[in-house]
């Protein structure tokens, strides 16, 4: 291997490493979340159940977001434009 391939060969690693790094940490923080949802009095079926819900919700937005899309696309507006038609918060 060139001198190159090595400094980019470590650069790779050193760059593996930071990364696993950054992920004990979110799964450190989100054990912490949990632990405290969990001395609050829920149980882990009642998360598992939330996510379960909050992962339903998300892809049934996500088809919505894709129609409204279409039909902006149609009419020839915004998605933007499309939201008071529909009684839709931009939050939404």
């Amino acid at each position: 291997p060139s001198p190159r391939s090595c400094q980019s060969n470590g650069a790779n690693e050193e760059a593996l490493q930071y990364e696993i790094e950054e992920l004990k940490q979110k799964e450190l923080a989100l054990d912490q979340e949990i632990a405290q949802l969990l001395s609050e009095g829920y149980s882990l079926e009642e998360l598992e159940q939330h996510i379960s819900l909050l992962h339903e919700y998300n892809d049934i937005k996500d088809a919505g977001q894709m129609l409204l899309g279409k039909l902006a696309v149609i009419r020839g507006v915004t998605t933007k434009q499309l939201y008071p038609e529909y009684d839709l918060e931009l939050s939404d």
